[in-house]
């Protein structure tokens, strides 16, 4: 990876927040009892067709797609992917994986406790190992390997490369306990996300100096400690392959051979089909052809889909008409033409049969999509805009385009902070109000956008030379952004709670900050002081950490269901709680000092012809999406966004970018109005929230610092509230300040969560235990063929 004008270790860091595919998610959630305000939610339960061990066979071997081989194996570099994180979870301890519920769960295999031992003076937490715990040469695990990864990622020595968990930066000292398996964690400052330390844990040859940490383990791990160990990896062949660990103590692998291949999602079709993989992510639309092939063999009836399908009588009769006809010219190339579909129908129809081997899970990936609002300049720096485009979407309706078509609940998001099931969860978009047209309209007004607002000359001008206008006019506007920036969170504190209107449907955002389809590119910071952003390179979160970059995800389209007889399910009803921290200002027609001074009501237009203007400038935003083949749905969704915000008089300019520019050159850096993104889930929202929402800082060059925050809006209230929960040890205590951080971050209407991403996985039928995990980390070591001659020789499994 090239750390383009960052030197190597002099990167400012914080724990990050890591895109975990296909549920393999080694954060573990905030642990302890629920709060008695927190809303009793469900997360959807993973599909993975669950079998007892003694239910699977031994032996065999599975391929597992991923989406292009890892830059590196060091999952605590900044380049780290999602096949990092894959490949390190079969390899390495991770001491507290998430369960099917997002709760944090204990790793016995590694662990035989993990505790707070003392709070005062200072927070002390005591690991107890398990005994039989040992790398794969045979040395135990202990604190020696704890002391060598804290000295690495702690930051206070640049030599090491490494975009770093927060967290380390807290520990004072690392001591080894009343025995060898006892390690005792010493905090200089409390750290209340103290579990997600530590995890994947490296051994001490490869995090004990810089030459192993930077440039050894990133493609080979000589030492693992789990229950499989790396055998080969081969850039040529696109495979990591893992074999079952001869000295793992624990439950013993089912499978053989474990092989990770990178497979680009537009030809994921035809690997399952081809037998080449036998699990992979994918979309909807091969989601839709498993479907039909599993109900096309139940029924026994020639394809109705698929090359050729479409042709009607008439045009067969002229096509045959054409290739036994007298000109020689066009019989030639109409038998060409046919021929070549017939060779297509029987392809596809091969396919086909080979798809009905196949099964696809379902779930919701812990990600969630957005939309980001921009409010450095232009018109969203103003938020009575932001939340005007905030209102006049319908979540509801969006996430029921989406999601019902799946089967899958189909509620909008309501947290920025947590997702359905998690602890803490609750929805504090009332802290901004549902969909509400006419709000919407009087939040513009009140902003000076009118009908004829275009045709209006500038406010205050006067007479004298073109640099005398200009010069009058940047004082003005600098006065104002100044004055602008001291109510920004006297406003985000009074919005509350407004009504919901219905609009029109979405489909699914594709974005996820995490992955690309590039690995090795990432945002970092701006190279010299005349770039107007600094972006600070992201740290890693527990395993993949790339926060720089984005992979094009795989286009979910609403159009049809993916369950094995192919029918869809009932949509979940619209959430509709309210956060009680803002209830109390509520006012009638919408929230307090949303549009107005308090009692003041602005005057909302019936309707709206054409675009709002102020000064002479029409209202048009600028959403960039990307332009290629694999990012139709995010088009569509953009194009669904703009129509719902031109029925409020906001004009939408569409600008079509390359995928591999859209996130780093344009995201990260500033340059657009609106855009369409995801984040993953977090189970540590005070550590890993922060840098997202964190309020922007100029540097000393006079640009601006937003770690993560692309979308530049943030408050210093919102700052202190995540700052006091990472350093409060009462995890109830520490919930509440997220939530209350949660509803001034709905309130600012920078990011608008919009619904939490489905999750679709092709596996082979006689496979158990492996599928669409949601929050759960899998058990490598369960995985398996549940048929004893799938679990034999290739040979055999031909036959």
């Amino acid at each position: 990876m090239s750390h383009v004008g960052v030197p190597r270790g002099t990167v400012r860091k914080r724990r990050s927040l890591a895109l975990l595919t296909a549920g393999v998610l080694t954060i573990p959630a905030l642990a302890g009892c629920s709060s008695d305000s927190e809303e009793t939610s469900r997360g959807v339960p993973q599909d993975i067709a669950p079998a007892a061990r003694d239910r699977v066979a031994d032996g065999s071997t599975v391929n597992w797609a991923v989406d292009a081989m890892p830059t590196t194996l060091n999952a605590f570099q900044a380049d780290a992917d999602s096949a990092t994180t894959k490949i390190t979870g079969a390899l390495l301890p991770t001491l507290f994986p998430m369960d099917a519920a997002g709760q944090p769960k204990l790793n016995p295999d590694y662990l035989e406790s993990a505790k707070i031992i003392e709070r005062e003076p200072k927070q002390v937490v005591l690991y107890k190992l398990n005994q039989q715990a040992v790398w794969s040469d045979g040395r135990e695990i202990g604190a020696p390997d704890f002391v060598a990864q804290w000295r690495a990622l702690s930051g206070k020595d640049s030599a090491f490369w490494t975009a770093r968990n927060a967290g380390y930066e807290r520990i004072e000292k690392i001591e080894r306990g009343a025995d060898d398996l006892q390690v005792r964690v010493t905090f200089a400052k409390p750290y209340a996300d103290w579990r997600s330390l530590f995890s994947p844990l490296y051994p001490k040859e490869i995090t004990g100096s810089p030459d192993t940490f930077n440039d050894g383990a990133r493609t080979a791990l000589k030492n693992t400690a789990g229950p499989f160990q790396l055998k080969s990896v081969s850039k040529a062949k696109g495979t990591v392959t893992l074999v079952r660990s001869p000295r793992w103590w624990g439950d013993k692998a089912k499978l053989d051979t474990l092989v990770f291949r990178a497979v680009a999602p537009k030809d994921r079709t035809k690997a399952l089909a081809d037998g080449t993989v036998h699990i992979t992510d994918v979309d909807a639309a091969t989601a839709d052809r498993i479907a039909l092939a599993l109900r096309d063999g139940s029924n026994g009836q020639p394809l109705t889909h698929g090359p050729g399908a479409d042709l009607t009588p008439a045009a067969a009769l002229r096509s045959w008409a054409l290739a036994h006809g007298s000109d020689e010219e066009q019989a030639e190339i109409a038998q060409a033409a046919r021929e070549k579909n017939r060779k297509a129908v029987v392809a596809y129809g091969a396919e086909q049969k080979a798809l009905r081997g196949y099964a696809v899970r379902k779930s919701l990936e812990p990600a969630y999509t957005q939309l980001a609002l921009n409010g450095e300049s232009g018109p969203l720096a103003d938020d009575r805009v932001r939340r005007a485009v905030a209102r006049a979407l319908d979540r509801q309706e969006l996430a029921e385009t989406v999601l019902k078509p799946l089967g899958l609940p189909a509620k909008p998001l309501g947290s920025h902070l947590a997702l359905a099931g998690q602890p803490g969860y609750k929805d504090g978009s009332g802290a901004l109000g549902d969909q509400n047209t006419k709000e919407a309209q009087a939040l513009l007004a009140d902003a000076g956008w009118t009908q004829g607002g275009a045709a209006e000359k500038p406010k205050d001008t006067k007479a004298g030379s073109e640099a005398e206008k200009k010069a009058d006019k940047d004082e003005a506007e600098d006065k104002e952004k100044a004055d602008k920036t001291d109510k920004d969170e006297e406003k985000a504190d009074r919005a509350a709670v407004g009504s919901d209107d219905s609009a029109a449907s979405r489909a699914e955002g594709l974005y996820i900050v995490g992955q690309d389809d590039k690995p090795g590119a990432a945002p970092v910071q701006a190279p010299d002081a005349s770039t107007a952003t600094h972006v600070l390179a992201p740290s890693r979160a527990a395993a993949a950490q790339s926060l720089a970059l984005l992979r094009q995800a795989s286009a979910v389209s609403a159009v049809s269901a993916v369950s094995e007889d192919g029918t869809t399910a009932e949509a979940a009803s619209k959430a509709t709680a309210q956060d009680k921290a803002t209830a109390q200002d509520k006012q009638p027609g919408g929230a307090a000092g949303a549009y107005a001074p308090l009692g003041t009501a602005a005057p909302a237009p019936a309707s709206v012809k054409g675009p709002l203007g102020k000064d002479g400038k029409t209202l048009t935003l600028r959403f960039v999406l990307p332009s290629g083949p694999g990012s139709q749905s995010l088009r569509g969704v953009g194009e669904r966004i703009a129509a719902m915000l031109e029925k409020i008089g906001i004009g939408t300019e569409i600008t079509k970018v390359p995928d591999e520019s859209y996130f780093k050159d344009h995201i990260a850096s500033g340059d657009y109005d609106l855009a369409l993104y995801s984040w993953p889930a977090t189970a540590y929202p005070a550590t890993d929230g922060r840098p997202i929402y964190a309020k922007p800082e100029p540097a000393t060059d006079g640009s601006l610092l937003v770690e993560q925050n692309y979308t530049r809006v943030g408050t210093d209230h919102i700052d202190q509230l995540f700052d006091q929960a990472v350093a409060e040890l009462d995890e109830k205590a520490a919930r509440e300040l997220m939530k209350q951080a949660d509803a001034r971050i709905w309130a600012a209407a920078g990011s608008i969560p919009l619904f939490q991403r489905p999750q679709l996985v092709a596996v082979d039928k006689k496979l158990a235990n492996v599928g669409a995990f949601g929050f759960a980390a899998p058990r490598y070591q369960d995985i398996g063929f549940t048929d004893r001659q799938a679990a034999g020789s290739p040979a055999d499994r031909k036959k």
